[in-house]
């Protein structure tokens, strides 16, 4: 249900809009908080270069037993709205060939693989197929899981409430 995007990134080059310090306790995020839907928020900035701004719903959170732990869960559409996108950006020292596994309210949806790695952290990202979209949306939590070694895998919940809404109030 997972799919990773190699190939896409130029047209996913938000990064530099919604960057985040997930090894810090709190991640901060550049742009402008349009509205907040539940646990969710819409960020909307203009990157440098871009004809118009983009938005993406956004929640950040850290492992209540692991403060340095912190991962920032983005939901965009492309510039060309051709695609949606999941991106979960992970903190530095995560163990990337595991990739990031999904559970969703108990159920396991898969594993997505590091794309690449900035200062700020490592990313895995998903097109968000509508398979999975309306899992996230019918859903109560989601539990991203990253490894620091082959063995321990840590699960940090995101609350899902207001999901639906704010995908739908997504530009």
């Amino acid at each position: 249900m997972l799919r990773t995007i190699m190939n896409k990134l130029p047209l996913l080059s938000l990064a530099a809009v919604f960057a985040t310090t997930a090894t810090i306790g709190m991640a901060q995020q550049s742009g402008t908080v349009r509205a907040n839907h539940g646990a969710w928020s819409i960020v909307c900035d203009q990157p440098a270069g871009a004809s118009s701004e983009q938005c993406a719903l956004m929640q950040n959170v850290i492992a209540e037993d692991r403060p340095e732990m912190g991962l920032s869960v983005v939901v965009l559409k492309t510039a060309d709205n051709q695609a949606r996108v999941l991106r979960v950006l992970a903190p530095l020292g995560v163990l990337l060939p595991n990739g990031l596994g999904l559970n969703i309210d108990g159920k396991d949806i898969g594993r997505a693989y590091f794309v690449r790695c900035f200062a700020d952290g490592c990313y895995a990202e998903v097109i968000l197929e509508e398979t999975l979209l309306k899992t996230l949306q019918a859903g109560m939590t989601a539990t991203f899981i990253v490894f620091q070694t082959p063995e321990e895998g840590i699960g940090i919940p995101v609350d899902l409430t207001g999901f639906t809404d704010g995908f739908a109030a997504l530009p």
